[in-house]
């Protein structure tokens, strides 16, 4: 009997196949140009046949979009452009209906800075609200520290009224919240009650490793100052905030949790998820991700270095934590432009096969919108054709000041930025992908949006949405694929990634070829392939041969 087996605790969520909505961009229903919840409504079929157990919702809250939601003006209040409390009540009872689960973004290492807390701890020194957030006065002629931001520049601004200064990790739209105050604590975990009683069924938590700051606010250390998030996401109060966090508010509710968790290594992920410890569920680690975005420069990768990373993934949460396994969301370029081959007849194979790797990996899959269809990465050609405010801020403080040449910089975004992943939602051939009925999406359309849309992939069988949706019966139909032992075979092999998933009697055996070209498997003495359960290939190839990008899954025989 494997760990595994003797003591992973079966829970719901560690079964589930989640999606997640970028709610701007997903569908229209009103003609403004923004997507909006009833637009979402008008799609629950569409994700239910799709297998989709559990939706997660990017920022639903009233916000001044300094940053496309993560910037919350009113934690109990809906954007008024994506509708009304009866909207969202609408969308939660869709989607129990139809037996998913809603789980939500939870943003508060950070509001907005027009927040009433905001507004109010700006007036004055002694302002009741002051202590809601982080003020400092300078030192010397500058800020408090060199703190950095992660949309460019200092991480502190000055406040004229006031003459000190506030902390902001991310836009200075963006203030950091303190968790160092009880009050503040007690706010956040009524908001999440607010929700949860509501019937919401979790928590996607962003940037939640940052919580926690260093009371004597040092410069950075030597070794953190090119990586400050492995400074920032291992605060001294970390583990205390989230077990009371836990303690007061999640453990009384039958829910999902899932941490951001920017900057946290494979190695420090189960003192977040071990579930003896009473923190969080799972994490979402950026290693793999992190891969091919090198700043706002893009690297090529090599295949054993993803291998290498799902590994040390796995050994480091053991059989008391989870993981997640994804490669897209929001925040990162389209999935089949990064990991797969976007060029001509590779989309499809390659989308399919990251597509089986994410289902059948060890931890909970999460689909971002539009990689069922194989969305692809948007041609920008110029900085103004951006939306992203980390793109912006970069461009005046890299290009603008000569430090880059912008046409390296825009080389580099024309494959890492997060406006690939916002391009509106390819429903159709209609104008616009059929995702508004305007003339101007928010956002432009890919224009590839004529050949990849939902509506030819619903249409078509052997399309990338049915592949998955094929995976997450097979996810379903077979436990180890849930719950059994991962093991890579192959972790040195530069095209080939071939796993087993084992549970008691039971093991399948997963190969994916990574590259255009065939390649022959060779697998470990007393392994074998047995039957075929799932390919990407309308024709899969001989045994022991891999067609270019193709992906299978077998039961695994051993003699």
């Amino acid at each position: 009997m494997s760990e595994h087996e003797g003591t992973v605790r079966h829970r719901w969520w560690k079964e589930a196949v989640v999606y997640q909505i970028y709610p701007r961009s997903f569908q229209d229903s009103n003609g403004d140009g923004i997507g909006d919840i009833p637009g979402i409504v008008s799609r629950l079929d569409y994700l239910k046949g799709l297998g989709v157990d559990v939706v997660w919702l990017s920022p639903h809250y009233d916000s001044p979009n300094a940053d496309n939601g993560y910037d919350i003006r009113d934690y109990r209040k809906v954007m008024a452009e994506f509708g009304g409390m009866a909207d969202f009540d609408a969308l939660l009872a869709g989607l129990k209906a139809r037996g998913m689960r809603l789980i939500v973004d939870l943003v508060v290492n950070h509001s907005s800075d027009e927040h009433a807390w905001f507004v109010e701890s700006r007036k004055s020194k002694d302002n009741p609200y002051r202590d809601y957030y982080i003020w400092r006065p300078g030192r010397g002629d500058g800020p408090p520290n060199d703190w950095r931001s992660y949309f460019s520049g200092s991480a502190w601004t000055l406040d004229p009224a006031t003459g000190e200064y506030y902390l902001h990790l991310f836009a200075d739209k963006q203030p950091d919240l303190n968790w160092e105050n009880d009050k503040l604590r007690a706010e956040v975990y009524d908001l999440m009650r607010f929700w949860l009683d509501k019937g919401v069924d979790g928590f996607r938590m962003d940037v939640i490793p940052m919580i926690s700051k260093d009371q004597a606010f040092p410069d950075y250390p030597p070794e953190h100052r090119q990586r400050t998030e492995y400074y920032h996401a291992v605060g001294p109060r970390l583990h205390e905030f989230l077990q009371e966090m836990n303690r007061e508010v999640l453990s009384k509710y039958d829910v999902m949790t899932v941490g951001e968790a920017f900057g946290v290594t494979p190695e420090q992920t189960l003192d977040l998820v071990d579930e003896r410890r009473g923190e969080l569920n799972m994490i979402f680690n950026f290693d793999a991700v992190r891969l091919y975005n090198d700043g706002h420069r893009y690297r090529p990768w090599t295949l054993p270095e993803l291998k290498a990373i799902y590994t040390r993934l796995e050994e480091g949460t053991g059989p008391r934590g989870w993981n997640t396994v994804f490669l897209s969301n929001h925040d990162n370029a389209r999935l089949v432009s990064s990991f797969g081959d976007d060029a001509g007849p590779w989309r499809v194979p390659s989308a399919k096969l990251l597509a089986t790797m994410l289902m059948t990996l060890h931890g909970t899959p999460f689909i971002y919108q539009g990689d069922e269809l194989g969305m692809t990465n948007y041609p920008f050609t110029s900085v103004e054709q951006y939306d992203d405010i980390a793109v912006r801020n970069a461009w005046k403080a890299d290009v603008l000041t000569g430090r880059v040449a912008a046409a390296d910089f825009l080389a580099g975004m024309a494959r890492t930025s997060r406006d690939h992943s916002r391009t509106p939602m390819q429903w159709s051939a209609a104008p616009n992908g059929g995702f508004t009925t305007a003339g101007k999406a928010w956002l432009a359309v890919n224009p590839n949006y004529p050949e990849i849309n939902a509506e030819a992939a619903l249409a078509d069988p052997g399309s990338i949405y049915h592949h998955y949706a094929r995976l997450a019966g097979l996810r379903r139909a077979h436990p180890p694929l849930v719950y059994g032992d991962f093991a890579d075979l192959a972790p040195a092999h530069p095209r080939l990634f071939a796993y087993t998933r084992r549970l008691g009697d039971e093991a399948l055996l997963v190969l994916l070829n990574f590259s255009r070209e065939t390649i022959d498997v060779e697998l470990p003495a007393g392994i074998e392939a047995g039957e075929l359960l799932l390919g990407n290939l309308a024709v899969p190839s001989q045994a022991g041969r891999l067609a270019g990008w193709e992906a299978r899954v077998h039961r695994c025989r051993r003699h």
